[in-house]
């Protein structure tokens, strides 16, 4: 991971990973290390029904940055707010 930022319902990565990796499976990927993390980390404090038992939507938008400099996705990334 690069760079990580989001706002209230999501989150903005930027992510170096091999080309032999498909982008479904690295968010599948992230999705769930992340939340055996969290759900580690606030034992107790999780509400497990809210999403059925999962912690992130099984969603997710996944976009190249069409060759911008890497300064400019950073940047952009830098200027989201920051997760609730």
């Amino acid at each position: 991971m690069k760079e990580f930022n989001g706002e209230r319902d999501h989150v903005h990565l930027l992510v170096h990973y091999p080309p032999k990796v498909t982008p479904s499976k690295l968010v599948n990927s992230l999705k769930g290390i992340s939340a055996r993390r969290i759900r580690h980390e606030f034992t107790g404090r999780i509400n497990r029904a809210v999403m059925h038992g999962h912690l992130w939507s099984p969603s997710y938008f996944s976009a190249s940055c069409g060759g911008a400099p890497l300064s400019i996705v950073r940047k952009y990334i830098e200027q989201q707010k920051r997760p609730l």
